[in-house]
Order: structure tokens, then sequence, then C-alpha cells
């Protein structure tokens, strides 16, 4: 069993599933065999055709998230992260920099929804659902601090170096963000910034709407990562770029705030893992059954059909964590914060194994370009990093699990 139990899935969530996974096998999957060569193209903005995210626009998935007041899907919120997991999954199955692309605007869809002024919401909702190739980004990341600040060094010295200061009816920010997903080709961008130098993170952090045509805001380059390439990673800079007051989105409580957002977050980065091994295991498989070697199909040699079952299972191992994850998260679980790590740590492990046998199964053909194995190897071995590493993901478990002790600040004693 490669794929989610029908038993466990709503009528809505099958419908949808059903047909992400047409949209993935009829339109997705064609292209990216056909056009391998695409994720190279050294213009970015030409990778990915628009008739792909206008494809994912017509069978509903491009802006789940988006309150059914301004035009979208209201999901059930009992089972949304739940519904989240499934549709990356079968989108990341086709191309995990896809998938990618579309789940940046659910997540930061729910960070709207949730804490921008109506006003906004009213101007910015239609606009995305107007424009097929309209994307949506999340600005944590920095040069000199990354998921490294979630350790749980709660101090002033580990705050974010991009600053906000509020002039007047405006915010003034300056800093810079970079390894943004959609950072270089979104239109608006929730940016973090400080506000209170002199206290932690937790307590000094704010968050804000800020437009791509912001003066101030410069998209500086296009990251050109190993894997995930139809997104576009994105480094920006702020120089004194003012932004309206209004546009503020929480104030000095920013991180803590959007929990779910994060917890949702992690989710999706193993669900998409997921989708990856799947690909992973349906390409093998198919190859396994029909390449002939030494005189036989593959699948005859015991050793192969050894491998082919270890990828099955550690792929049904990852689903299982994936799906009580989610269900954690739905049900607002005690355990959420630390379910949601392991399942985004786990499956980046368990399916960087499973693309590793792939790779090794289809021998020769598994190394060349145009065959696209070494494709879902590459698109598997940048999830060990993706939202935060696995090291970083392990520290915070263990907090969560221990916080008088683990992990206790390591700085001088007070």
């Amino acid at each position: 069993m490669i794929h989610a139990d029908d038993g466990i899935l709503s009528q809505e969530q099958r419908l949808m599933r059903d047909s992400c996974r047409s949209f993935v096998d009829d339109v997705v999957t064609p292209f990216i065999r056909s056009n391998w060569q695409r994720e190279w193209d050294m213009s970015p903005g030409e990778r990915l055709p628009g008739s792909i995210l206008e494809g994912a626009e017509a069978i509903g998935i491009r802006t789940l998230g988006v309150p059914e007041e301004f035009g979208g899907i209201d999901l059930d919120r009992e089972t949304e992260v739940r519904t989240f997991a499934l549709i990356a999954e079968e989108i990341a199955r086709g191309d995990s920099g896809l998938a990618d692309k579309l789940v940046q605007n659910w997540k930061v869809s729910i960070v709207i929804r949730q804490f921008a002024a109506k006003h906004l919401q009213e101007k910015w909702f239609p606009r995305l659902l107007e424009d097929p190739k309209f994307l949506l980004a999340h600005c944590l990341t920095e040069p000199r601090g990354a998921s490294d600040r979630w350790l749980p060094y709660n101090v002033p010295e580990a705050s974010m170096h991009t600053r906000a200061v509020l002039d007047g009816d405006h915010w003034v920010i300056n800093g810079r963000k970079q390894f943004i997903s959609n950072g270089f080709d979104a239109s608006l961008y929730v940016v973090y910034a400080n506000t209170d130098p002199s206290v932690g993170m937790l307590q000094g952090t704010s968050s804000f709407l800020v437009p791509r045509e912001t003066p101030g805001l410069t998209v500086t380059k296009c990251n050109e990562t190993m894997g995930c390439r139809f997104m576009n990673n994105g480094e920006l800079v702020f120089e004194d770029c003012r932004v309206p007051a209004d546009h503020l989105l929480v104030k000095s409580t920013a991180l803590a705030s959007a929990g779910q957002y994060f917890r949702a977050g992690k989710i999706i980065q193993a669900a998409k893992n997921l989708g990856v091994g799947v690909a992973c295991f349906e390409r093998t498989a198919d190859y396994v059954q029909n390449y002939v070697q030494g005189g036989r199909i593959l699948i005859k040699h015991q050793a192969v059909a050894l491998r082919l079952a270890d990828m099955a299972t550690r792929i049904e191992a990852v689903r299982s964590l994936v799906e009580r994850a989610s269900k954690a998260v739905d049900e607002a679980h005690p355990d959420a914060d630390i379910l949601c790590n392991m399942a985004k740590v786990y499956a980046s492990e368990e399916i960087m194994k499973v693309a590793t046998h792939a790779l090794e199964l289809h021998g020769g053909n598994g190394a060349m370009l145009e065959f696209g194995i070494e494709k879902l190897f590459r698109d598997a071995a940048i999830f060990l990093h993706m939202d935060a590493t696995v090291d970083v993901s392990r520290m915070k478990i263990i907090k969560n699990m221990f916080p008088a002790t683990a992990g206790k600040y390591a700085g001088p004693e007070t």
C-alpha cells in the first residue's frame, strides 16, 4: 500500500486527491519527463510554464487556505492540515518544486487570514485568486541566522538582524533575508523583523505584510538549488523599506503567534518528501519489472526484490507518522510540536534512503540526467535541511520533551 488509505479519508479529501493525481499523471509528470532540461534554464522565470500553474488553479489547489468569502476553498478546519498533507504529497509525486511553489501560498494564506486586517485581506486575497502566477512567500531566514535560531536560546544575541523601527505612521525595515521559498518571484511577502533588541526573539519579533513593489525592497538573486528547482528560491534586501503601520501583522510575539503556520509547515514538508519517495518507488517498481539484466527481469534477482521491499516499508513508516502528526495538529494535541518535528526529520532521512535505493537499482541509467532518477535523488537530498536541519529538529524534539534540562542555554551562569 503506497498511497493513503481511502478508509481514513473524507469524500472531499478523496475527490481532491483524485483530481490532483490525475493532474500529476496527465500534466505534470509528462512535462517533467519530456522537458528535463527546463529546470536548468538560467532564466528562472522560464523554467515552469504558466500553463502548469493554470492547471493547478483549474483543479482548485493553488489557493487552499484562502477564506471562502474571498472565493477560496474553505477546507474543513478539523482536518485542514491532513488535507494539506494529502495534496502536497500528490503534487510532490509529480514534482517537489511545483509542490513547494504551491504550498507557500497555502501556508502564507493561513497567516494572512488569521492576522491581517480586514481591508488587507480584501485587497490581497482577490489578487491572489485573479492571477494564477501570483505567489506568496514567508521571510524568516537570514545570512547570520537560520534554523539554528530555533535552538532553545531565547536571548537577545540570538535575535534577528533584520530590524523594523516605527517612524510616524510607517515601519522602516532594514536587513536581509536569504533562502526564501518563492522569494525570487513572489508578489507578496510576510517578513519577520526584530522590533525590540532588548529581549529574546520570542518576545521581540514582529511580522509585516510587504508587497513586492514597496520602495526599499529589492530581490537580489535567485538561488540555484540542487533540487526542487521549479520553485525559485530567492534573496531579498530591505533598505529603509517603509511599510504602512497597518501592515503590521503581529507585534513582538509573531513567532509564537504563528504556531499553527509552523506546525502545518513541518507536516507539509514531510508530506512533500513522502511524495518524492512514492515517485521513487513507482518509477523503480516499473523499471525492475521490465528491465532485463542477466537474462531475467531485474525483480527476479532476490537482491533487487529485497531493496524494493525495503523502499515500500520505509515509505509506509513515514506515512504513518505523517498521518499521526497531521491529526495531532488538527486536534491541537499537546504533543503536536514534538510529532511535527519527528515527522519532518524522520521523513527526510528515510526518504533519502528510498531515493538511494532507487538510484542504485537503476544502475547506470540512474545517473543520467535524461532518465529522471537522479532528479528525484537531488529532490530528496534537499529535504534534509528544508525548514530546519536534522540536528536542530532533533534538538527541538528533545527540548519539548524535557524543557527544564535539555538544551539549557550554554552561556554564563546567572
